[in-house]
């Protein structure tokens, strides 16, 4: 019996699922964040922990043996998709970015805007059954409205109150104390991947610190921007996806249609996976 791996796998965490040709899943796992451009090798210890879960859970097949699709933060970087893909066990293996298979599993064969927004953020616009994916740049030079850049936002506002030149509000104090003051903020930010600034984002959503309110207001204006670029008057609707996905969605109901996702990320992995057969 033929077996399909599917992969869906970001800046905090992977998943995995394994389905049967009619599609029924028999094993799912998880693991740690699979952003390839970030750590490739991590990442890819982390996806094949997350099918080897899959795999024990199923019962059933080998992973030398399955076709998958990895649907992957960071894959829109060639290098890293070439590199990973020389490290991959599987049968055949197809790398795409987290955007695809997002977009497949949210939209189906609908026409519509996929925004993704959780550690990282990517855009996919999916229109009479053509797919392109935009953004997904990376938290230093894109990733807008991410946790990453919120967190790393949060931090440098923190540090800009320190020396007066921004209103110290107590969620800032509050972040400088818990990071040793300015220099311990420092340190963090020279050592500190995506997800680690992303842990700070959550803390923006507590309602009532005025920095929280100017760094949330900033990241909506910009990603309401973005989307209405991609809609280019065509009134699409918008399906949020991603930890922060509900956050904007609440936000930003009333400027277009906003619909829930079809299915997941790992849904649209698999149907390209069944499809490479």
């Amino acid at each position: 019996m033929s077996y399909f791996l599917g992969i869906d796998g970001g800046g905090t965490g992977c998943r995995a699922a394994i389905a049967d040709a009619q599609g029924r899943i028999v094993g799912r796992g998880a693991a740690g964040p699979a952003n390839i451009s970030v750590e490739t090798q991590q990442a890819c210890a982390n996806i094949l922990a997350a099918a080897r879960a899959a795999l024990a859970e199923a019962g059933q097949g080998r992973l030398d043996q399955m076709t998958a699709v990895l649907g992957l933060a960071g894959a829109n970087v060639t290098a890293a998709a070439r590199a990973l893909q020389a490290m991959l066990p599987f049968r055949r293996a197809r790398i795409v970015t987290d955007a695809v298979t997002a977009a497949l599993g949210a939209l189906g064969q609908d026409d519509g805007i996929v925004a993704a927004m959780g550690t990282g953020s990517v855009f996919a616009v999916q229109t009479g059954g053509r797919l392109r994916q935009y953004g997904g740049r990376g938290f230093v030079l894109g990733d807008e409205g991410s946790g990453a850049v919120l967190g790393r936002t949060l931090l440098a506002e923190a540090l800009r109150a320190e020396d007066g030149f921004a209103p110290m509000t107590p969620l800032l104090r509050a972040v400088l104390t818990e990071l040793g003051g300015a220099e311990g903020a420092i340190s963090f930010g020279f050592r500190a991947r995506p997800a680690d600034f992303a842990a700070f984002a959550p803390r923006l959503l507590a309602p009532g610190d005025a920095a929280a309110e100017r760094i949330l207001a900033a990241a909506l204006a910009q990603v309401q921007s973005m989307i209405e670029v991609l809609q280019a008057g065509r009134g699409l609707p918008v399906v949020f996806l991603g930890g922060l996905g509900p956050h904007y969605a609440a936000r930003l109901q009333g400027h277009w249609p906003i619909r829930p996702p079809k299915g997941s990320g790992l849904d649209g992995a698999l149907h390209l996976a069944r499809q490479q057969g």
